[in-house]
């Protein structure tokens, strides 16, 4: 998973020192040396040392400089490594099969050490959907340049593949009791920025860009379902509809259903989440357009 690139380092480095190429007491790259390999700025290189440091992994030694610490392979998991495997097991599994035992087992740590890096399961799972969040940032568009139509489009296309991608990330978010993910946060920050520039007015912004979060949300949260039918039973949603096929021209054959008969007989049988989604978010940026500044 793509992240900062100053934890994308850490995690190299720690990596090292994990597997004994960096052992206790030796050096570890100083700031101009992550610079110059890296390609990073001064910041960038200086908050890699400061992650290694808070994570327990080195130490500053006077006359040597930052060196590995003592015992630091043997430090375990680190808050990052955590998150990041908690999301690959809710990837797998989905929520139901991520709980703190389970977590434990993968890291190959006690189950009570992953309450040194999480309160309870309720933080792990803000810190997961931040952590993805985080990793799919708004799109590269300008509200001035793009307009705000194109914009508020390409973030709900973005967030669609996110939760296709992480089909659990939808039960975990809420619009009644939302969880203060910075991260998520921002993408709502975005698309009223987007509206803004437009000139729509602030309470429009918020709720416009909630209601475009929460269409996509809510669309999404029959992916995990869709995942684990097919987990289960080995059948995709084409193949489902198609082994009721004639079941379906059963049930239309009776003249009850005049409309969908026609519906189906004229071709129109594609039925899937991607196709109700697009319909959707059309119809609700038309709307929008009424409500759009004139002149």
């Amino acid at each position: 998973m793509d992240g900062p690139a100053y934890r994308k380092i850490a995690d190299e480095i720690a990596g090292r020192i994990a597997s004994g190429e960096l052992a206790p007491g030796a050096r570890v790259p100083s700031t101009r040396q992550i610079m110059a390999e890296h390609r990073v700025a001064m910041a960038t290189a200086t908050r890699v040392i400061t992650t290694l440091r808070e994570r327990g992994l080195v130490q500053a030694r006077r006359g040597l400089g930052t060196v590995v610490a003592p015992g630091a392979a043997d430090a375990g998991p680190d808050r990052d490594r955590v998150v990041r495997t908690a999301i690959a097991i809710a990837d797998a599994e989905g929520l139901t099969g991520l709980s703190m035992r389970r977590l434990a087992g993968e890291l190959g740590i006690p189950t009570m050490s992953v309450y040194r890096h999480v309160a309870d399961k309720e933080e792990l799972i803000l810190l997961m959907m931040d952590e993805v969040m985080g990793a799919n940032p708004p799109p590269a568009l300008s509200p001035s340049t793009d307009g705000w139509r194109a914009c508020l489009e390409a973030l709900a296309r973005s967030q669609w593949g996110m939760y296709r991608r992480h089909t659990w990330l939808a039960q975990a978010v809420s619009f009644t009791r939302p969880l203060l993910a910075p991260n998520a946060m921002a993408h709502t920050e975005w698309a009223m920025a987007a509206l803004d520039a437009s000139g729509f007015d602030p309470a429009v912004q918020f709720r416009a860009a909630v209601m475009m979060a929460n269409y996509v949300r809510g669309t999404a949260v029959n992916l995990e379902d869709e995942a684990q039918a097919v987990q289960e039973s080995g059948v995709d949603d084409v193949e489902w509809m198609r082994e009721r096929e004639d079941q379906l021209m059963a049930v239309l054959g009776t003249g009850r259903m005049p409309l969908m008969a026609r519906f189906v007989a004229d071709g129109g049988g594609d039925f899937n989440l991607d196709i109700l989604l697009e319909f959707g978010l059309q119809r609700l940026l038309d709307g929008l357009e009424t409500l759009a500044p004139r002149g």
